[in-house]
C-alpha cells in the first residue's frame, strides 16, 4: 500500500469515529469543550503511534495465542506515561479527562488497529497508521468538541461567552449524539458524491 495513502486513510476513508465508528465512548464523553477533547485526541494519537509501532517491531516473536494480553501490556505501558506526565504538567486537563485518560487502554481504535493492523505490517507503515488514525480521530472529536462548546456554552476554546443564550443540551448526552449523527450524515453524503464522480469519470472513459 502507498505510504501517503496509509496516513491519509485514517482521516477520511477509514476514519474511526465517522466511518468505522469505534472510540464513540470517550467522544460522547470529553468532547463537551474544544480543551478537553484535542487531549484526549493527542493522548490517544500518541498512545497509537507508540503502541502501533512497538506491537509491529515484536509481532515476530509473539505467540499468537498470546497476542492480546501482550497488547494489552504494550499499550497500557503507553498509557501510564501519558497519565503520568498529564497528572503532573497538566493538571487542570487531567482532572477534566478523568477516567477516560487510564481507560485509553481499552480503546477499541488503540487495540484494533494494533489487531488489524500492526500486527502484520512493518514500523514505518504501522507509524504512518498511528499518526493518520490519530490525526482522524483528534479532528473530529475537536470539531465534535468545538460545535458542542459553541452552542452548548456559547464559548471557544474557553474564551468569554459569546452568545447570549447558548442551548444546554448541546453539552449534554443527546448534544453529542445529534452532534456525531449530523457529522456521520455529512460523511456518507461526501463519500457517495466522490463515488459518483468517480462512475461519471469511468463512463467518459
Amino acid at each position: 500500500m502507498n505510504k501517503m495513502k496509509i496516513l491519509f486513510n485514517g482521516i477520511l476513508n477509514e476514519n474511526p469515529i465517522l466511518v468505522i465508528m469505534i472510540g464513540l465512548c470517550p467522544t460522547l464523553a470529553v468532547s463537551t469543550s474544544a480543551v478537553n477533547s484535542l487531549g484526549m485526541g493527542l493522548a490517544a494519537t500518541f498512545v497509537l503511534i507508540c503502541s502501533n509501532m512497538v506491537i509491529s517491531a515484536i509481532r515476530k516473536i509473539v505467540p499468537d495465542d498470546m497476542r492480546i494480553p501482550i497488547f494489552i501490556i504494550v499499550i497500557s505501558t503507553f498509557v501510564t506515561v501519558i497519565d503520568l506526565s498529564m497528572q503532573a504538567y497538566l493538571p487542570s486537563l487531567y482532572k477534566a479527562l478523568g477516567i477516560f485518560v487510564p481507560l485509553i487502554v481499552v480503546n477499541c481504535i488503540i487495540l484494533g488497529r494494533g489487531e488489524a493492523f500492526a500486527y502484520r505490517r512493518n514500523v514505518v507503515d504501522s507509524m504512518l497508521d498511528g499518526i493518520g488514525m490519530g490525526l482522524g480521530f483528534t479532528l473530529i472529536i475537536v470539531v465534535i468538541g468545538t460545535i458542542r462548546e459553541i452552542l452548548g456554552n456559547g464559548t471557544f476554546f474557553g474564551s468569554k461567552q459569546f452568545i447570549a443564550q447558548p442551548a444546554l443540551i448541546m453539552i449534554l448526552p443527546p448534544g453529542a449524539f445529534m452532534t456525531i449523527g449530523t457529522l456521520m450524515a455529512l460523511m456518507r453524503l461526501f463519500k457517495n458524491r466522490e463515488k459518483k464522480k468517480e462512475g461519471c469519470k469511468k463512463e467518459i472513459k
